[in-house]
């Protein structure tokens, strides 16, 4: 896994009052595919680029001479998210820029997840997954996982175990332990979904865990569409549980999810079996744009209705405050699949203005955090002539005003922390 050292983008970057949290509790990022053949050969031209590190322009390619009203207006509309990759990133940069900083957080026992998000046949599985000379990003963050924890001291001992599932159809399936049956979603008493019957598995090693990735791929479905000859049909939800072993402890999930594709029928040329596959694809991700949105409205929404799909049922710690999430959006540059791309930018822009209030796991300020866990540097950060002041064990998260934040690492509070402007 080593490499040379990638920039990062400044967003990315570690908040100063707990370095192993990022400074935005939902980042965005944004990847551009290479053109494919198929779309050269049908004469389509690039139309979305990457300006800069941040930044994506993107290109309408209609035009209409007798529109006058519109002639003078551009055609081309930018979008910034926290990190954008083009058809030269490599896999390493990806990865190095949007999960590397999670894997010390989830031993310390924090919740992660990552999700790629975009239309079908826009390379995000290839992002996810990879291939045997590019791993994607699940095999590299197992990596990474695995030889951290052998890093750690000696009296700091971690279980690893994980699971993986597909929903296929509106329908949960063990992809390590096949069975007739359909899994079903509940909560917990401290309202974290949980999958009932889920097989988990130990693992003690990064190939253990990589050939029980490779046995669930296996039997994941997919199926060959005009649009993407290894279409995934389903979604797959790959979660590794970091267990330290010792009393009062929290454990850490990470979760890597690779969304099947939104398409057009008349695009895919779909028929029977695969229409219908379709059709529950675009309605389970349809929920989660509108969830999206509720989350995204000034003040946030009253109600955000994650029970509409299994789906954002899964995301729902993920997208309310939980976990620290990166959502990877991934879109084609050709001419021909602008309204996918315009419809993805759109989205993934709106995902941006999330701001979920969270701590680590979950953690309240009732509910201290163990020793181990998100250790403070010596010397935190405060800007000048700002005193840290302590927070109140007993004052309840809702009588601290949406201005005021609670540190996960330590006790302080801080209105200037960046990681909650």
């Amino acid at each position: 896994m080593a490499g040379v050292q990638v920039p990062v983008p400044p967003s990315l970057h570690p908040c100063p009052l707990c370095p192993t949290l990022t400074a935005r509790v939902l980042q965005v990022a944004l990847r551009i595919r290479p053109m494919s053949v198929a779309e050269l050969q049908r004469g389509a031209r690039p139309i979305a680029h990457r300006l800069d590190e941040q930044v994506v322009v993107l290109r309408d390619p209609t035009q209409n001479p007798d529109n006058v009203l519109r002639a003078s207006r551009s055609r081309e509309k930018s979008y910034v998210f926290d990190a954008a990759f083009d058809s030269t990133s490599t896999q390493e940069t990806v990865y190095r820029a949007t999960t590397q900083g999670f894997i010390a957080s989830v031993i310390s026992g924090c919740d992660a997840t990552v999700f790629a998000y975009g239309p079908t046949g826009c390379g995000k599985t290839y992002t996810m997954l990879g291939t045997d000379s590019e791993p994607g990003i699940c095999a590299r963050a197992l990596g990474d996982l695995f030889h951290a924890i052998k890093e750690c001291s000696s009296d700091a001992e971690h279980e690893v175990s994980m699971s993986y599932l597909e929903i296929y159809n509106e329908v949960i399936r063990d992809l390590l332990s096949p069975s007739p049956h359909s899994l079903q979603l509940c909560e917990d008493s401290h309202g974290t979904v949980r999958v009932v019957g889920i097989t988990e598995v130990s693992a003690g090693s990064t190939e253990e865990v990589l050939q029980l990735l490779l046995r669930g791929n296996q039997r994941r479905t997919q199926e060959p569409t005009a649009a993407n000859h290894t279409s995934s049909r389903s979604h797959a939800v790959l979660q590794v549980t970091v267990r330290p072993r010792g009393r009062g402890l929290r454990c850490g999930r990470l979760q890597l999810i690779d969304l099947a594709g939104s398409e057009r029928a008349a695009w895919t040329q779909n028929r029977g079996q695969r229409m219908k596959e379709g059709a529950h694809i675009n309605r389970s991700l349809l929920a989660l744009g509108n969830c999206i949105k509720a989350l995204s409205k000034p003040g946030g929404s009253a109600h955000v209705n994650y029970r509409d799909s299994k789906l954002t049922r899964l995301l729902k710690d993920s997208l309310g405050g939980n976990s620290h999430t990166v959502m990877i959006a991934h879109i084609s540059p050709a001419s021909t699949a602008f309204e996918e791309s315009r419809s993805t930018l759109t989205y993934a822009q709106r995902a941006k203005s999330i701001r979920p209030t969270v701590g680590a796991g979950g953690w309240t300020p009732s509910r201290p955090l163990p020793a181990s866990s998100c250790p403070l540097p010596e010397q935190p950060w405060f800007p000048a002539g700002r005193a840290q002041e302590p927070v109140s064990a007993a004052r309840p998260r809702s009588a601290q005003g949406p201005e005021l934040a609670v540190c996960c690492a330590a006790a302080v509070r801080c209105s200037h922390c960046p990681r909650f402007r």
